[in-house]
């Protein structure tokens, strides 16, 4: 009798191009927002992308990847960046300052607001690619109080929860008065934000009367009856597929109606929140992150001239 042949087992497949959905991509927001754990997280990943295989492939490409190339390198010689500390509203800030090379003349100054991530690699690069447009560039770490971004940005994520709101606005106050102090800045400051920092932004323009411009992505509004306070010229840029910031978009424009506020509102249909993020493959969308990014300098250049 002949012995019985075995099968060959087919290897397991390969997991190279996953299929991220809007459910994951939402999904993702929860968590990065702190109303979804990582445990809960990734069991709901899981079950959206059918096993624990594809779901540990798609978990890396929602998350922001800090090892991407920057746009404008760290040692790019058109810019001059340097870590800096100054006087907060009860301590010592960290920061990253950067300025053209060869500046001549003041210039307008430009706080650059992070996200939930604290001050990492993509928010520097950011400052670098506003300093490159003719600004004095400032990225404060606003976890300063807690001892300052972790590399970590998990860690970084959840220092954020302890964060005191109102040390958060009086430190940006007092950033905006740092810049209006330094001697190559022409007196005149503005702000970007993203994310977490987009609702800096706004929360910024509440409280800093002498803030020129301020420009938020995907951030979230400030209280209808503190909008009167605001006097800086605003630009706010949307993702169409962020239903959880969008909810707050009819308010906010009635109240600065209200207050007579100059303001301009974008919306960019079938982006998703963090679409200005190229470290984040899922998320990232080149063709609005390139427009509202236009927008943005444009806004900037005419409001800090």
């Amino acid at each position: 009798m002949s012995e019985p042949v075995a099968k060959p087992v087919a290897p397991q497949s390969v997991i190279t191009h996953p299929v991220i959905t809007q459910a994951m991509i939402d999904a993702y927001d929860e968590y990065t927002h702190l109303t979804l754990d990582r445990r809960r997280f990734m069991e709901q990943l899981t079950k959206l992308a059918g096993s624990g295989a594809a779901a540990a492939a798609i978990a890396p490409m929602l998350a922001a990847n800090s090892a991407q190339a920057a746009i404008v390198a760290e040692d790019d010689k058109r810019v001059k960046g340097e870590d800096i500390s100054y006087p907060g509203s009860s301590g010592e800030m960290k920061g990253y300052l950067v300025r053209p090379a060869g500046q001549s003349g003041k210039l307008g100054t430009v706080i650059v607001v992070h996200e939930n991530r604290g001050l990492n690699p993509h928010i520097r690069d950011v400052a670098r690619r506003v300093a490159l447009e003719g600004f004095v560039a400032l990225a404060p770490d606003f976890l300063s109080p807690l001892g300052g971004t972790p590399s970590d940005e998990d860690k970084a994520r959840d220092m954020f929860a302890k964060l005191d709101a109102a040390q958060v606005a009086a430190d940006g106050v007092a950033t905006v008065a740092y810049l209006k102090s330094l001697k190559d800045g022409n007196g005149k400051v503005g702000a970007v934000g993203f994310c977490w920092g987009g609702g800096a932004v706004n929360q910024l323009a509440v409280h800093a009367p002498d803030l020129s411009a301020g420009v938020a992505y995907y951030g979230m509004q400030p209280k209808a009856e503190d909008v009167g306070k605001i006097k800086a010229a605003l630009l706010l840029h949307y993702a169409g597929l962020d239903s959880r910031t969008n909810a707050g978009i009819d308010a906010y424009k009635k109240a600065l109606d209200a207050a007579h506020v100059e303001y301009k509102v974008y919306v960019y249909d079938g982006a998703n929140h963090a679409f200005n993020n190229d470290t984040s493959a899922a998320r990232y969308d080149k063709k609005a992150a390139d427009l509202a990014w236009g927008r943005t300098i444009a806004f900037l250049k005419e409001k800090l001239a």
